[in-house]
Order: C-alpha cells, then sequence, then structure tokens
C-alpha cells in the first residue's frame, strides 16, 4: 500500500527547531509531488510547503517563509521538512502528502491535488 510516513515531532522550546522527515513506503518519492500541511485543534488544514516531482520548484506558505525549508534525498527516499525559529502557532499535527501525477511547478498548496496522506505526527512549541 502506497503511504507517506512521518517521523520527527516532538516537544521544542520557542526559537528551536525540529526537522521533519516523510519517508515513502511502497513508492519511490522522487517521482511525485509531496507537501506538508499542518492542523492545529480547532483549525483547517494548512499547506505549509510543497516541493516538485524532481525537487526543482518549492513553495512555501507565508507563516513559515524564511523560517522552514523543505528538501529531498532520493537516495533515501524521504523528504525533509527543517523548522527553524519555531513559534508557539506552529503547534500542529504535520502531515506529509504524495500527489501521484508528476508535478514540476509548485505554486500553491491545495490539499485536494494530494492522493497519498500519512497518520501525521505532533509538534508542540512550548516553554
Amino acid at each position: 500500500q502506497m503511504r507517506p510516513v512521518e517521523s520527527g515531532g516532538g516537544l521544542v522550546q520557542p526559537g528551536g527547531s525540529l526537522r521533519l522527515s516523510c519517508a515513502a513506503s511502497g513508492f519511490e518519492l522522487e517521482y511525485y509531488k509531496i507537501s506538508w500541511f499542518r492542523q492545529a485543534p480547532g483549525k483547517e488544514r494548512e499547506g505549509v510547503s510543497c516541493i516538485s516531482t524532481g525537487g526543482g520548484s518549492t513553495h512555501y506558505a507565508d507563516s513559515v517563509k524564511g523560517r522552514f525549508s523543505i528538501s529531498r534525498d532520493n537516495a533515501k527516499n524521504t523528504v525533509y521538512l527543517q523548522m527553524n525559529s519555531l513559534k508557539p502557532e506552529d503547534t500542529a499535527v504535520y502531515y506529509c502528502a504524495a500527489k501521484t501525477l508528476p508535478d514540476y511547478y509548485c505554486s500553491t498548496i491545495d490539499r485536494s491535488e494530494y492522493d497519498y496522506w500519512g497518520q501525521g505526527t505532533q509538534v508542540t512549541v512550548s516553554s
């Protein structure tokens, strides 16, 4: 079964860093556009960052621009989300999603595009 698997969440103090990983189970991530979403309690799921098929295009939500960085390691079949300067408002469950049709451009992060979703990993930013 094709499913992304997230890891790397945890509790961190404001200003700290975490690196989330999205590993593939049953498919090779390099052929798919991958995005990270997050959902805080009582809020809608929102797109955080996107990396295109091949990795040549990335996109970030305004709320994380300059603090988060998305990358892929095809040899490890993994996509990463490096999160720096974390804020309490970054607290959420973070999900990795894969779009199965090749897509070489990221301009928006629309959840309706994505076919496969992971179970999520909790990120809590608190002192």
